[in-house]
């Protein structure tokens, strides 16, 4: 697992390789501590091959605080949930000398996710040359991200999407297996009988979906599911 550490520098706000100054060396020291065992058990419990970096953000250098003396200082996740993307972390000094504080904080995890190698139209079905897997922040991505490509075999995309696009699980949708107008096998069943009748479907649809479909010889029109290319089941 590899890691990188750093910290955004502003005028008036330093890093703690500039600003000389013990106490931002020791929040910066004790937050990127933190945020290391705290990404490391993170990984450990999602199984996830990951890198991460962990950025403190610019911190005051004006800040006046006694130093916490050592073994005293106390740090716990304020925000979010999981230690990914934009955090606070809770710095509290429990000894003769106390103070708390909130260091704000960026994890960025990476990890190869897929991206598409073109444009691609709307409707367009995903094949191996659509795709590869690139490394990306997934901390920016808001869990709308795929990392496995047999997650995409054989979907279609909902809207066109340029090149270089993380593919969401939102812009992605089973192929129409039956369009309207197909003629349609329909099938219904129970434990005591079984009977087919053709027909025609009249609207499109997936597979598992539930679409219209009039009977060729009653003419009556009746909800089915799809349960695979020309062939749909009603209850019965």
């Amino acid at each position: 697992m590899r890691f990188l550490t750093g910290c955004a520098v502003l005028p008036l706000f330093f890093c703690a390789g500039v600003s000389a100054n013990p106490l931002i060396d020791q929040l910066i020291g004790a937050t990127t501590s933190f945020l290391e065992q705290e990404i490391e058990s993170h990984l450990q419990r999602s199984a996830r091959d990951a890198r991460y970096e962990v950025t403190v953000n610019r911190l005051d250098n004006r800040l006046r605080l006694p130093l916490c003396p050592e073994g005293a200082l106390h740090a716990e996740l304020e925000s979010p949930a999981e230690p990914v993307g934009r955090v606070t972390v809770r710095l509290s000094c429990d000894s003769e000398v106390r103070w708390r504080l909130f260091v704000p904080a960026q994890v960025s995890l990476y990890q190869p996710v897929l991206v598409t190698t073109r444009p691609l139209s709307r409707h367009a079905v995903i094949t191996m040359q659509d795709i590869t897997l690139l490394e990306r922040d997934v901390g920016l991505l808001n869990n709308a991200y795929l990392t496995d490509i047999a997650q995409v075999a054989g979907l279609r995309l909902r809207r066109q999407v340029a090149a270089d696009t993380v593919l969401a699980p939102n812009q992605l949708e089973q192929q129409e297996v039956v369009k309207r107008g197909d003629k349609v096998v329909i099938s219904a069943a129970n434990s005591h009988v079984s009977v087919r009748m053709p027909g025609e479907a009249l609207e499109n649809g997936n597979m598992g979906s539930q679409i219209r479909v009039r009977n060729s010889r009653s003419g009556r029109v009746v909800k089915a599911r799809i349960t695979g290319p020309g062939q749909v089941e009603v209850a019965m």
